[in-house]
This record gives C-alpha cells, structure tokens and sequence, in this order.
C-alpha cells in the first residue's frame, strides 16, 4: 500500500526486532491514516528536498516498543492521530536536516537525537495535525533539552 508518492506501508512498518521476534507489526485503519499524514507533510517533502533516504524507525505496534524498551505512548505508535519516523539522509548533517525541517515543515516533534557531528544520529520527526512544533536534543549523557543544539 503507498502512503505517498515514495513511501510504501511495508516501509514504515519493517523492523528486525519484530521480523527477529516474531511480534506482529501492523497499524490499524486509524494508525494507516496517521502515516499517511506523517509521509505527506513530512517525509515526501524530505524526499523531495533531498532525495531518497531510509526510514530507519516508523510505525511500531505497542508490543514492539516493549520489545526494544520504548515508551507504548511513544508516537511511533501512531497515538492520538499522530505518527513518528526516525531517518537520516546520506551525505546531509543531520543538524542541518533538522534545521530545514524547523523552518520548512508543519512538524508535531522534532528531535535531534545522539547527535555528535555529520550524519552521527538520527532525526525524530513526528506528524500531528494540530502540531506542538517542539524541538528538542537528545543525548545519553545531557538526556533531553529543548532546541536543537549542536552540542548533543
């Protein structure tokens, strides 16, 4: 099933840990919709700006983010008619994908996550309709800040 013009609901849904696990992975018609709107404002018009990237984490049923000690309220979960992916795009600095989705994107959440330089972490970015445009930074060692901070 296509969610946008790039992205398929296999992609969104595909994780080792569930495939490894044997833990069923697949949202509901709601939680559809919500990634549908997640690769719509979010993810294609990356795609556009950028090229073609991986999402490395999207849509996670509640027993898969137990699996991988994740929060069943997290929006990968598509919680709330919102939806979340993690990503990064090859030969970007994540900062700098982060920043363009700050001023470009109607985004819910963004997370400049473990960040240390170049394509070091990922970018959390979620969708909701009525966003809370929240930018934070997340590292193991400082945990989470608000911004985007260079300085993980």
């Amino acid at each position: 099933m296509r969610l946008s013009q790039n992205f398929t609901l296999a992609e969104l849904c595909k994780s080792q840990t569930a495939e490894r696990k044997g833990i069923p992975n697949l949202p509901d018609t709601d939680q559809i919709g919500a990634l549908e709107a997640l690769c719509e404002n979010i993810l294609q018009p990356i795609r556009n700006e950028f090229g073609s990237f991986m999402v490395s984490s999207g849509y996670r049923s509640p027993e898969l983010c137990v699996a991988i000690g994740s929060k069943m309220t997290s929006q990968h979960t598509c919680n709330n008619n919102a939806a979340a992916a993690d990503f990064e795009v090859a030969g970007v600095d994540n900062y700098d994908l982060a920043r363009w989705i700050e001023d470009n994107l109607p985004f819910d959440q963004l997370i400049l996550e473990c960040y240390t330089g170049g394509n070091s972490g990922w970018v959390h970015c979620s969708y909701a309709e009525d966003g809370r445009r929240e930018t934070l930074t997340y590292s193991k060692a400082k945990g989470y800040r608000q911004g985007l901070l260079k300085d993980g």
